[in-house]
C-alpha cells in the first residue's frame, strides 16, 4: 500500500510539511466545518446519539471527537473553522446546476451545524462563513495568506478539490472512513495517489467531472485517460492548445465537451482572496471557556467527550478538582437545621459544592458540602439525611437572602432539581 493511501488517524505525530523533525514555525489548522460535520453525521447512527429531549447529536459528537484528537496530536498554534452559508454562491451563478442534485439535509442533521459552531465558540475557535463563497474559498484564502507569512498549514476537509492547495508547507488531512481515519496528503502523497502534482489535480478533476458537485464528465473518458492527457500535455491549457491532436473517439468526445471541461475548471478553482474578518495572525489558539463547555456538554450529555477534552486541553482558569476547600465534619442525621441556623444565616455568601449525577434529566444529589461565611464547613450525605434534614436544606437553598456561590453551577442546578430543590440567589 502506498503512502498516499495509507490511512492515519488524527493521531499522526508528524507536523504538516515536515518529516517529523522539530519545526518552530506557526502551525495553522483549518477545519472545513460543513464537510466534516456531514461526514460525522453519516459515520455515527443518529438513533444512538440523542439527548433525553430528542436532539440528535451524532454529527456534533463525531466532529468534536475528531477535533479533540487533532488538537492533541497536531498541536496547532493557530486554528479556525470555515462553514458554507448556503448553496447560493458565485459558482451557482455561473452554473445553476452546480450541486443542484443534492438532496435536502436529513431532519436529524438540522440544527447540528449551529450546535457545532457553539462548541467551537466555547473553545475559542473563530468561525468564518462568507456570503457568496464556500468554506473551501475561505480556507484557500487563509492558506495562501498563512503560507506567505511562513506558516505551516493543515487543512482538514472531506473535499478532494483542496488537494490543489498542497505544497511543501501545506498538508491536507482527508477523512477516509468517517472522521476517525485521516489520509495525510503531502505533495509526494498526491503524486503517488494520482500520478499528478497538486497543481495538476484541478485540471484532472475538470476532465473527470464530479458527480458530487453535479459537474459533468466527458463521455467515454475516465480517470486513467484524464491522467494520461494531463501528464502528456502538462496541464489543461496544454491539452486545449493541442486538442486537435487527440485522436480516436475519446478525442472527438473531448472536443465536443470542451466547453463543459473549461467551465468545470473554473468551478473547481478555489478563490484565494476572499475578504475575511480575520488574518492568520489573529487565529492564535485562544483560551477556552470551561464553564461554557460544562453547560454545553451537560445539555448534549457528552460526559465521555468532556473528560477527554479536559484531559487534552488546558484552559485560562484551572479546574477545581474538589470544588471548595472544606474542613468541617459530616453532619449526623437530624443535625442539618441546627447547623444551618448556627452558621449559614449570616446574609453573607456561602460556598456550596453539589455532588451527584451530571445529566440535564434524571439528575440527583448524592451529597452537599457547604462552606459557611463564618469559616465553618459541613458535609451532608443525601443517603443519611432525614426528611427534616431535606426540608431544612431545601428551604435554605431556596432562600434568596442567603447568597450562595456554586462550583459548576449549571449541572449542580440539574442535580438539585432532581431532588426537588431549587436555588435562590
Amino acid at each position: 500500500m502506498s503512502p498516499a493511501t495509507t490511512t492515519r488517524s488524527s493521531t499522526s505525530t508528524a507536523p504538516a510539511g515536515t518529516t517529523g523533525k522539530a519545526d518552530d514555525r506557526p502551525l495553522l489548522m483549518l477545519l472545513d466545518g460543513h464537510s466534516l460535520a456531514f461526514r460525522a453525521f453519516y459515520a455515527l447512527p443518529a438513533e444512538n446519539f440523542k439527548t433525553h429531549s430528542g436532539q440528535a447529536t451524532n454529527a456534533v459528537y463525531g466532529f468534536t471527537s475528531m477535533l479533540i484528537n487533532l488538537l492533541r496530536d497536531e498541536q496547532p498554534t493557530h486554528l479556525a473553522a470555515a462553514f458554507d452559508v448556503s448553496r447560493q454562491t458565485f459558482r451557482a451563478d455561473l452554473f445553476p446546476e452546480y450541486k443542484a442534485q443534492r438532496a435536502k439535509a436529513p431532519d436529524e442533521f438540522k440544527g447540528q451545524i449551529d450546535i457545532t459552531k457553539d462548541v467551537l465558540g466555547a473553545l475559542g475557535i473563530p468561525v468564518m462563513a462568507e456570503e457568496g463563497f464556500e468554506a473551501d474559498d475561505v480556507i484557500a484564502t487563509l492558506t495562501t495568506q498563512a503560507e506567505a507569512l511562513g506558516y505551516r498549514v493543515l487543512v482538514v476537509t472531506g473535499d478532494r478539490d483542496s488537494l490543489q492547495l498542497v505544497t511543501d508547507n501545506v498538508t491536507v488531512l482527508y477523512p477516509k472512513k468517517g472522521v476517525s481515519e485521516l489520509t495525510r496528503f503531502t505533495p509526494t502523497a498526491v503524486e503517488e495517489k494520482y500520478s499528478l502534482s497538486p497543481a495538476q489535480y484541478p485540471d484532472f478533476a475538470a476532465l473527470r467531472g464530479d458527480p458530487s458537485d453535479n459537474l459533468p464528465g466527458i463521455p467515454g473518458v475516465g480517470e486513467k485517460t484524464a491522467t494520461k492527457w494531463i501528464r502528456e500535455y502538462g496541464d489543461l491549457q496544454g491539452l486545449v492548445d493541442n486538442v486537435d491532436k487527440v485522436r480516436g473517439k475519446v478525442g472527438d468526445s473531448l472536443r465536443e465537451n470542451l466547453a463543459n471541461v473549461l467551465l468545470n475548471r473554473q468551478l473547481t478553482e478555489m478563490v484565494r482572496d476572499v475578504p475575511l474578518p480575520y488574518t492568520p495572525e489573529q487565529l492564535v489558539l485562544a483560551p477556552w471557556d470551561r464553564e461554557k463547555i460544562h453547560a454545553l456538554f451537560d445539555d448534549l450529555e457528552f460526559k465521555v467527550l468532556r473528560d477527554r477534552l479536559f484531559a487534552t486541553l488546558s484552559s485560562s482558569e484551572p479546574e477545581a478538582e474538589e470544588g471548595f476547600e472544606v474542613s468541617g465534619d459530616a453532619l449526623a442525621p437530624g443535625a442539618v437545621a441546627a447547623w444551618l441556623d448556627a452558621h449559614a444565616r449570616t446574609g453573607e455568601r456561602h460556598g456550596v459544592t453539589v455532588l451527584g449525577t451530571r445529566t440535564p434529566f434524571a439528575g440527583d444529589v448524592t451529597a452537599l458540602a457547604i462552606a459557611a461565611s463564618d469559616g465553618e464547613c459541613a458535609y451532608i450525605a443525601a443517603s443519611t439525611a432525614t426528611p427534616e434534614d431535606e426540608a431544612a436544606l431545601g428551604d435554605w437553598l431556596a432562600d434568596a437572602s442567603q447568597p450562595k456561590a456554586l462550583h459548576e453551577a449549571k449541572w449542580a442546578i440539574h442535580a438539585l432539581r432532581g431532588r426537588g430543590w431549587t436555588l435562590g440567589d
